[in-house]
């Protein structure tokens, strides 16, 4: 085991005695006082609260117990400039494998590309933080970003920690979750690919995200949702800072009990060992200023049925194994692309909380964030323009979208915006 990793496991187990026996000193000392307001007056009482000890063990030995499982021995370990701990990981190691149809296996090899592929396109070789140090994984491993106790401890519980918080309809206003999305439907889809600008949206909310992705769907909007997702995103909640960060996400029953983020369960097999899913991506477009976007495809491998990730330039990141899938076992029966954020109207009003740049399309290159240059795949593996375009925006007067078409950027639309304003209160 490498050094620095074993003394950050022995610090953290160490840190978790010292709490438990704080837990169990105060219990002794009986009911604790705490100031507690009362709504009814402006004063303040003293009130009884008695700590619960043995629950709060209990969780702290279920967030061992899952750090233990997901972060897994590493040969290598490198310190991000934003404070991630990435870990070198051998690859049959990673948590995919502890999947029982994935165990004693190994990563496939990579898949046939669709045909029309450009792989001219160039992007930044560091395009995340963290190879910024001028360190890398060796072949043989990948890249894995170590979660923290402080990570699970942000979410409502260890079960739900990684996973989205939703009841799917296909208008979710209703839910918090607000898009400025195009999407294309009635045809059968085994792929799309897109080029996304990179921004760092501000997030009001530590439960509240904004991030801009490329959705893959089949079934309907019920229980039974199949989804692959990939993009970029700010989630406070989820990585404890406002980077926006390369994520991925899936799916089989509506984000019920199935599906994670990134590589938080067993799901999602990585192969490259230069990028790091949930790791922030360097550098991000600025108003008025520089642009910066990454190119995203999702396919599925007419081989073996699995749908592969490509990241930049030319970068295969890994599959979703077919087999964690019911409706996408065959084919997606929706492809879409653009922006979501949460509105958890915490304050009582809209959130402020940004999409995209956090302005509106109409002002163009350079001010508002943008997707170009969509494409879907077809049965036959041919990345293929887009013929039955539909723009949503659920609510246009805090975030809306514009489409257009043109030789360069081929179909492409600018979106996002600020939220709350004298049009979105």
């Amino acid at each position: 085991m490498n050094t620095r990793r074993h003394y950050s496991i022995q610090k953290h187990s160490t840190m978790i005695h010292i709490f438990v026996a704080f837990l169990l000193v105060s219990t002794s000392l009986g009911p604790v006082l705490s100031l507690q307001s009362v709504p009814d007056s402006g004063h303040r009482q003293l009130q009884n609260c008695t700590l619960n000890p043995y629950k709060d063990i209990q969780k702290l030995r279920r967030v061992q117990a899952y750090l233990k499982k997901i972060n897994k021995p590493a040969v290598k370990t490198i310190q991000s400039p934003d404070g991630d701990v990435i870990d070198c990981v051998p690859s049959h190691l990673q948590p995919a494998f502890d999947h029982p149809q994935l165990k004693g296996q190994k990563p496939l090899k990579p898949a046939v590309r669709p045909k029309g592929h450009n792989l001219t396109e160039a992007v930044s070789e560091s395009f995340q933080l963290w190879r910024d140090t001028g360190e890398s994984c060796p072949k043989g491993t990948v890249p894995i970003r170590r979660t923290t106790e402080q990570d699970i401890l942000r979410a409502s519980s260890v079960r739900r920690y990684g996973r989205i918080r939703r009841h799917v309809r296909r208008d979710s206003t209703g839910y918090g979750h607000e898009h400025a999305v195009v999407f294309e439907n009635g045809d059968q889809y085994y792929g799309a690919r897109a080029s996304l600008s990179v921004w760092a949206p501000r997030v009001t909310n530590e439960y509240e995200f904004s991030l801009s992705q490329i959705w893959i769907i089949s079934g309907s909007f019920g229980n039974d949702l199949n989804t692959i997702e990939a993009g970029w995103q700010v989630s406070p909640e989820l990585y404890g800072d406002n980077y926006p960060r390369f994520f991925t996400y899936w799916t089989s029953d509506a984000y019920q009990t199935t599906g994670c983020y990134n590589l938080l369960c067993s799901g999602f097999v990585q192969t490259n060992n230069k990028v790091a899913i949930g790791a922030a991506i360097s550098p991000r477009s600025s108003y008025n200023g520089r642009q910066f976007d990454i190119g995203l495809m999702v396919w599925k491998d007419p081989k073996h049925g699995h749908w592969w990730l490509e990241f930049g330039p030319g970068l295969l990141v890994g599959y979703w194994p077919a087999f964690l899938f019911s409706h996408l076992r065959s084919h997606a029966n929706m492809v879409q692309f653009g922006g979501e954020i949460v509105n958890t109207r915490s304050s009582g009003f809209h959130t402020s909380t940004q999409m995209g740049s956090g302005h509106f399309a109409e002002e163009g290159f350079r001010k508002a964030a943008y997707f170009r240059n969509l494409q879907t795949v077809d049965w036959d593996n041919n990345l293929v323009p887009l013929t039955n375009i539909h723009l949503k925006a659920d609510r246009a007067n805090c975030y809306d979208i514009r489409q257009g078409r043109n030789r360069v950027w081929g179909t492409y639309f600018y979106y996002g915006g600020p939220g709350r304003n004298v049009r979105c209160p």
